[in-house]
């Protein structure tokens, strides 16, 4: 079921968020992540608008939108991926704003062609100095 973030959910999200982003992510050091969960905490997720897919009692999943068009974040635990719950997550925010765009890392072959599949389309590639590593930035227009 898809609902929206509440502030209660900020434990099992942030736990669900690390496992989710080390696992998508093995080309990236875990440190980075664990030094990243406090601006994901803090200033990330409060200034977003946040959905989580629940199944019960847990978080399965959870996409977020920040400014109104950056879907920052879309994240599904391990154990349920390849379930339809990121696509259902993806397809509530696409009926919510007419256009998002996102930042996927090239090495993430998986999510860019995910991202594909929905409608989004590679526009520009940008370098993730802190990480080291390259991005596509996709972008999706309703129809």
């Amino acid at each position: 079921m898809i609902r929206e973030f509440h502030s209660a959910d900020m434990t099992p999200l942030l736990v669900l968020w690390m496992e989710s982003t080390i696992y998508a992510h093995p080309f990236i050091a875990e440190r980075y992540w664990h030094e990243s969960e406090a601006v994901v905490r803090d200033v990330y997720l409060p200034a977003a608008r946040t959905w989580v897919w629940e199944e019960e009692e847990a978080l399965k999943g959870f996409a977020s939108v920040m400014e109104g068009r950056f879907l920052g974040a879309l994240f599904v635990a391990p154990d349920a991926l390849r379930s339809g719950i990121g696509k259902a997550l993806v397809q509530h925010v696409q009926q919510r704003f007419d256009v998002l765009s996102l930042e996927v890392y090239q090495k993430n072959q998986n999510a860019v062609n995910f991202y594909h599949a929905l409608g989004f389309r590679i526009e520009d590639s940008a370098w993730q100095e802190d990480t080291q590593h390259p991005t596509w930035i996709m972008g999706w227009r309703a129809d």
